[in-house]
């Protein structure tokens, strides 16, 4: 290909790279600091995609801009202080999700035509910027990965649709794919068993009830047809089977709403209050939608959840971490990608 450019291009032609494929992983996004400023920044471009709230803009604004923006930056700031990567400076979502790309691009070392890249819906590194440099770098076909197992319009749609709109600014645009959710795919519930298995496994107390938590989305996006909570409820069932759990022993909850409309239920927090005034003991709570841990999982359930539990009478309560960069996790994404490049390498 560079020998046909060099006899048909004139030498005055800029250099052109081309024949690559580039990998972009996705996740949703960080603030890059736990200060106000940069909470409202981020807070800012998350709560105005017309994906994540659907509201229309002549009631949502003048509560997003007069009140949201204006009280919620220091709260949540301050709760990200709790769970700040201070060795590195950033959010536990940022560290994971580079080094997921890091060992994903190691995998493919013996395949340099393959580049392997990552961004944030909301924050930097933006989607628009990395598929810009993979493009740059000689990638004719992407492949966008949105790091969501189960498919909703406010997370994998979003994704896309900020992939297919930085195409709204290349000339020259390279093919695009871009990867289905995995809610039940063997591999993926497998890495969920084996990682439920390990953590278990360093207990001296076994569970009574394990709460598989989900983001939770608002009802009346089910209502609309969003298939969310058909593939959460399948990946639990499908990592029940694997397990042999019973339907109490391993339960389906829904955390982090917001905003005065119902969401998807149970939720988790009431659930987590519930059993322990029912007088269960010990709980796990796993977060199988997430692929990283991240303010979510590590303050919303680590640290809020299980003070809930012991506030109400529980005893003993485990998160059970994200699959993250581990060996379980890595083989996941590796699977995933590797089925959706079929006929590109």
């Amino acid at each position: 290909m560079t020998e046909q450019l060099a006899m048909t291009t004139p030498a005055s032609h800029p250099p052109v790279q081309s024949g690559k494929v580039g990998v972009l992983l996705v996740n949703l996004g960080t603030p890059d600091g736990t200060d106000y400023t940069s909470m409202r920044r981020y807070l800012k471009e998350f709560l105005t995609d017309r994906r994540v709230i659907e509201w229309s803009r002549l009631f949502w604004y003048p509560i997003l801009f007069g009140i949201v923006l204006n009280t919620r930056p220091g709260k949540v700031g301050k709760a990200y202080e709790t769970i700040w990567n201070k060795d590195l400076n950033e959010s536990y979502l940022r560290t994971y999700t580079r080094n997921q790309a890091k060992l994903m691009a190691e995998t493919f070392a013996d395949q340099p035509n393959v580049i392997v890249d990552w961004g944030m819906r909301y924050g930097q590194p933006s989607i628009a910027s990395r598929m810009e440099a993979l493009q740059e770098a000689g990638c004719e076909r992407i492949l966008v990965f949105p790091l969501y197992p189960q498919y909703a319009a406010a997370t994998t749609a979003t994704v896309n649709d900020k992939a297919f709109e930085a195409l709204l600014k290349m000339r020259w645009q390279p093919a695009l794919r871009t990867v289905p959710p995995y809610h039940d795919d063997p591999v993926y519930i497998d890495a969920l068993a084996t990682s439920i298995e390990r953590h278990m496994a360093t207990l001296d107390w076994e569970p009574e009830v394990v709460l598989t938590s989900f983001h939770g989305i608002p009802k009346s996006y089910f209502d609309k047809g969003d298939p969310y909570y058909c593939q959460c409820q399948k990946t639990a069932r499908l990592l029940r089977e694997k397990l042999g759990w019973s339907k109490d022993k391993l339960q389906v909850t829904f955390q982090s709403r917001f905003g005065p409309e119902e969401w998807l239920q149970p939720y988790t927090d009431k659930t987590v209050e519930k059993l322990a005034q029912e007088g269960v003991k010990r709980i796990a709570v796993l977060n199988p939608g997430f692929v990283s841990d991240c303010l979510e999982t590590l303050e919303e359930i680590a640290e809020q959840a299980a003070e809930s539990f012991h506030h109400n009478g529980g005893e003993k309560f485990t998160h059970i971490p994200c699959l993250n960069d581990s060996a379980e996790g890595m083989a996941v994404l590796e699977h995933v990608v590797r089925r959706e490049l079929a006929g590109w390498l």
